[in-house]
């Protein structure tokens, strides 16, 4: 298939992108390679894709309203993979417009663009953050989700919102899938392992909030690419067994569904921060502080809609994943010791 994935450069862009080219897809990636964090190492993703011949990139902002109009017309993509987004809960609290511009603009153009060119099937990056002050644990697609307590989370539920209409209103089929705290070779700067690496590694202290008493949904990035490609091929259906007089949130009598994409398996932030030591041999001076503004003490994805859809769930093991990424980590900044990541 000829697969348009927006947010290329992006972690998870990335090894999805690469997954779709091993098996023989043609990828057409697009970024804005933003500075939201170090474009060098977006960059460095970017180099990995370029290397096969069925992807080609090209530099553009999903809110660039006609460059997406003359990208979809041009390459009529089968599928769409939409993981560009202004990402961060707490950016969210400082820079709101860029969520608006990135999260809402980018999204009901991807949308008009599916829309126009016939797209088989949009698959779109949503989040954890959506079930906000939820504490019914695990999380269930089936469950109420009208309580953001972020507006990144706010422009995540109106993805779902929006992409719920036009497979109304058009029949275009479209999956949200709501990742849980990914993390794995190749994350974001701005995320907790990375911090936390980096910081042991200079022997400063890591910030370490709610007192350490957080309890996370630690989801490897091999999983969730893995489980971003399943669903994409398989096309969401109308329920028939959807009763409007009782709407179920997960489940429409349209082709919309979605599904979260967690590792059903939390455990302690102190035990992740532990998991992490021990890769790398050294221990961390701890910072303890309070719970940040926008943020949640715990998260755990309940998996079995996705693993009867497509017949998946994650299950990377964090003490497995964590020491891969810290072997990634280790190779790659001695490969750029000039530069900061």
């Amino acid at each position: 298939m000829k697969v348009l994935v927006t947010g290329a450069a992006g972690f998870i862009g990335m090894h999805t992108a690469l997954r779709l080219l091993e098996r023989g897809d043609e990828v057409v990636g697009i970024d804005n390679l933003n500075d939201y964090y170090e474009v060098a190492l977006k960059e460095a993703r970017l180099a990995r894709l370029t290397d096969h011949q069925g992807f080609r990139f090209e530099k553009l902002d999903v809110a660039d309203r006609v460059g997406m109009q003359t990208l979809f017309a041009r390459e009529r993509p089968q599928r769409v993979i939409h993981l560009a987004a202004q990402a961060g809960v707490r950016y969210s609290l400082i820079n709101p417009h860029a969520y608006v511009d990135s999260n809402l603009v980018g999204f009901v153009n991807v949308l008009e663009g599916c829309r126009h060119n016939k797209v088989g099937h949009l698959v779109y990056a949503s989040s954890s953050s959506v079930y906000g002050g939820n504490t019914k644990m695990p999380f269930s697609e089936h469950d109420n989700i009208d309580h953001p307590i972020s507006l990144y989370a706010a422009t995540k539920k109106a993805n779902e919102l929006m992409a719920h209409t036009y497979s109304h209103l058009y029949a275009l089929p479209t999956t949200g899938l709501r990742f849980f705290t990914v993390y794995g070779p190749w994350g974001r700067p701005d995320m907790a392992l990375f911090l936390f690496t980096r910081a042991i590694l200079e022997a400063r202290p890591i910030d370490v909030f709610n007192h350490g008493n957080m309890v996370r949904d630690f989801t490897y990035i091999d999983d969730i690419a893995e489980g971003v490609i399943r669903v994409l091929d398989k096309p969401a259906e109308p329920s028939t067994g959807f009763n409007s007089s009782e709407p179920d949130p997960a489940v429409s009598n349209v082709p919309y569904r979605v599904f979260n994409v967690g590792n059903n398996q939390p455990i302690k932030l102190m035990a992740y921060i532990e998991a992490l030591e021990n890769a790398l041999g050294k221990k961390g001076e701890k910072n303890f502080l309070p719970l940040q503004p926008g943020d949640v003490p715990a998260t755990c994805a309940g998996t079995a809609e996705l693993d009867a859809w497509v017949g998946f769930k994650p299950a990377t093991p964090v003490k497995e994943g964590v020491k891969k990424f810290v072997e990634w980590y280790l190779q790659f900044h001695n490969i750029h010791k000039q530069k900061r990541y």
